[in-house]
């Protein structure tokens, strides 16, 4: 009996199967566990009360559906060795290691130039010099794209990917938002690897590829880019760029060791050493709502006011419009807010949010969708699908405002 194979029961695809000594080692690791403790979709749950599932999850459900991928591809008859299967699996399973507290949302706040992704990276290459061994190794390279099998890291990061495949379906399941359900078998089913050794997607298999295309879009509108989310991660990115200023001013705040060590300095590339990771990866959301709590009682206004506002769910005003406001409106709603809370002028930005927002439907310059005919023809998708036939970025715009409910009367919304 082999004692390192187990089973997870996962409410999107039922069992996964753990299998192996160094897998469950990886899954059991402390930097792992942690992402118990970083919610999927940030602030979500919020607007979307069942979206409390997490990054570990999600990890989980990318491996299996990575492993699925990969038994697909070597059915079809494409080389893939044990070793490539495990570290594959690897790679994908620690994609999201180095998230912040609350994923993207603060991601900006504690990092500078830095993503989670080089975060995961160097997390990635500590644990193989923990846990050493050829697919460790193996695993780095291809997530970071060095390996010589392209088509892996393809898998883990492309604009038809494992990641991607998970959240949609994991993230339309636990905010019972249906616009963003794929059928992720049916696409595993119609992937395979070109001549030149890159993944594509078989013809018969094209109106499931801009099924997804299309429900990632929709997701992005309504759940990631929901405008009471956008305003729940506005007060949150808000506590911390004020917490670090008022350490900086030399104000206390309480906080634990490790979480005043990463609010007194913005990690750049450089920054990112042992000493660092060390207490990054020490912070989880259980930390992030302790200190938010104890600074509702804090003698700093705008401090005090965000995080009663968010403990509280005493969220902001927000919209998402179409167009642009004409610049007295919101200058209307600057001098209000000064006048009403009596603050100066550099403390509206932690009231008053007005900026553009961007989703990137699909990116035909960068790692194109890729169709492949019956004849072996290859094409890119934006020349077969009726759908997706753009060849410029498909960008949509929109313009998002974001105050206290107090000031939604001073100039008319609709």
């Amino acid at each position: 009996m082999n004692t390192h194979n187990r089973n997870i029961n996962d409410p999107v695809y039922g069992f996964i199967r753990i299998d192996g000594r160094l897998i469950n080692r990886i899954i059991s690791h402390p930097y792992m566990q942690r992402l118990r403790h970083i919610s999927q979709i940030g602030l979500s749950s919020l607007v979307y009360p069942g979206a409390v599932h997490n990054r570990f999850t999600h990890s989980v459900g990318a491996m299996h559906l990575m492993g699925r991928a990969l038994t697909t591809l070597r059915e079809k008859g494409f080389e893939i060795t044990d070793d490539e299967y495990s570290a594959a699996k690897i790679a994908i399973l620690l994609h999201d290691v180095g998230h912040a507290p609350f994923s993207h949302t603060l991601e900006g706040e504690f990092l500078d130039g830095v993503s989670h992704e080089d975060i995961s990276v160097r997390v990635m290459k500590l644990l193989c010099d923990e846990i050493g061994g050829d697919v460790m190794k193996m695993a780095v390279d291809i997530f970071e794209n060095k390996y010589h099998k392209r088509f892996l890291h393809s898998l883990i990061s492309s604009q038809l990917d494992m990641d991607r495949l998970d959240y949609l379906n994991r993230d339309s399941f636990y905010t019972g938002a249906s616009e963003g359900i794929v059928s992720h078998e049916r696409i595993i089913a119609m992937m395979t690897v070109s001549p030149d050794g890159e993944i594509v997607f078989e013809e018969k298999g094209l109106y499931s590829v801009e099924k997804f295309v299309v429900a990632r879009r929709m997701m992005y509108w309504q759940v990631y880019l929901h405008k009471t989310a956008l305003g729940a991660d506005f007060i949150a990115n808000g506590i911390i760029r004020r917490a670090i200023e008022l350490i900086k001013e030399g104000k206390e705040l309480p906080a634990p060791p490790s979480l005043k060590f990463l609010l007194s300095r913005k990690a750049q590339a450089c920054d990112i050493n042992d000493e660092y990771l060390e207490h990054y990866m020490s912070i989880d959301e259980s930390d992030m709502w302790s200190v938010f709590k104890q600074w509702i009682h804090t003698d700093d206004f705008i401090l005090s006011y965000l995080c009663r506002a968010l403990c509280h769910r005493r969220l902001f005003f927000a919209k998402l419009l179409p167009e642009a406001l004409p610049v007295e409106e919101v200058d209307k709603i600057k001098t209000s807010i000064i006048e009403k809370y009596g603050i100066g002028e550099d403390l509206v930005k932690y009231l008053l949010s007005y900026r553009e927002i961007k989703n990137h439907v699909y990116r035909p310059r960068e790692d194109n969708i890729k169709i492949i005919s019956k004849s072996g023809e290859v094409r890119v998708i934006t020349e077969v699908s009726e759908q997706i036939n753009f060849t410029k970025d498909k960008t949509e715009t929109k313009v998002f405002i974001c105050f206290p409910k107090d000031f939604k009367d001073v100039i008319p919304i609709k």
